[in-house]
């Protein structure tokens, strides 16, 4: 199947590494006008000078805005006022525990994992509904379909993503746009990578072995038993993002290696 992404433009939020990088990559390569998106202005720059040198046919370009607040997500909009493809990605996740997780922590995550989704889908979606194509994408996780006990407010942040992407496709019933949230289950992030060197440390082990570790102990129901890698993720986002998949809509498709021990 050859996806062409020719004459579409994407924003991908928290761009700059990770699942949210490897999906930026594979949009530019594919022909989408791809705009980058982080937090530090000097990082957004070196991605883009290094997609631009890896894919020197590529349209890319860097937007420094934190989607995490509202005034980051409204720098944002008035940078790019249209889109045809919205990949919302950004989020942020932290171990702890549930009893000393303060207000402000939750506040966080639910800014940055949901609200930044909100924001953006509500500037965003009239345009691609008016000129009857479009695609909205939520990088949701398995966490959101059972919670981890470790990180309680992530797992409670992915599955309101899920309710706000199921409920955003019910809007666009009858038209070329479709809504739909991609759950990775444990992928080897830059985050995740220093998760994983931390609780090496801590242990005293190597950081290999501390991966694999750390899916037998807390995905034991993995059926890929390692972490998957963010290129495997990123192609599952990139063909729901593209014209071929006009059908899927509503959608919340996992890419969890077989944690979820369901069916449908």
């Amino acid at each position: 199947m050859n996806l062409s992404f020719a004459g579409k433009r994407a924003l991908v939020t928290g761009s700059t590494s990770g699942i949210g990088l490897a999906v930026a990559k594979g949009l530019a390569a594919a022909g989408a006008e791809t705009i980058v998106n982080g937090r530090n202005r000097d990082k957004v720059e070196r991605v883009v000078a290094d997609l631009r040198r890896a894919l020197p046919e590529a349209a890319l370009r860097g937007i420094a805005a934190d989607v995490g607040d509202e005034a980051g997500c409204a720098a944002l909009i008035r940078a790019v006022p249209e889109i045809d493809i919205l990949i919302n990605n950004a989020g942020i996740f932290e171990p702890k525990d549930f009893f000393a997780i303060p207000d402000s922590d939750w506040t966080r995550m639910m800014e940055t994992n949901v609200m930044s989704g909100v924001r953006l889908s509500r500037a965003y979606m009239p345009g691609m509904l008016k000129r009857d194509w479009g695609r909205v994408v939520f990088i949701s996780s398995e966490s959101g379909l059972q919670i981890p006990p470790e990180m309680i407010h992530y797992g409670v942040s992915k599955t309101a993503q899920l309710g706000l992407s199921r409920g955003l496709a019910e809007l666009t019933a009858g038209t070329g746009v479709t809504v739909n949230a991609v759950l990775p289950g444990p992928t080897r992030s830059e985050g995740v990578e220093m998760f994983l060197q931390q609780m090496a440390a801590q242990e005293n082990t190597d950081v290999e072995t501390m991966a694999r570790n750390f899916v037998k102990q807390h995905r034991p129901s993995s059926l890929l038993q390692r972490f998957a890698t963010i290129e495997e993720v990123a192609s599952m986002v990139i063909y729901v993002a593209s014209p071929q998949a006009a059908a899927t809509n509503g959608a919340a498709l996992r890419v969890d290696g077989g944690v979820v021990r369901a069916i449908a």
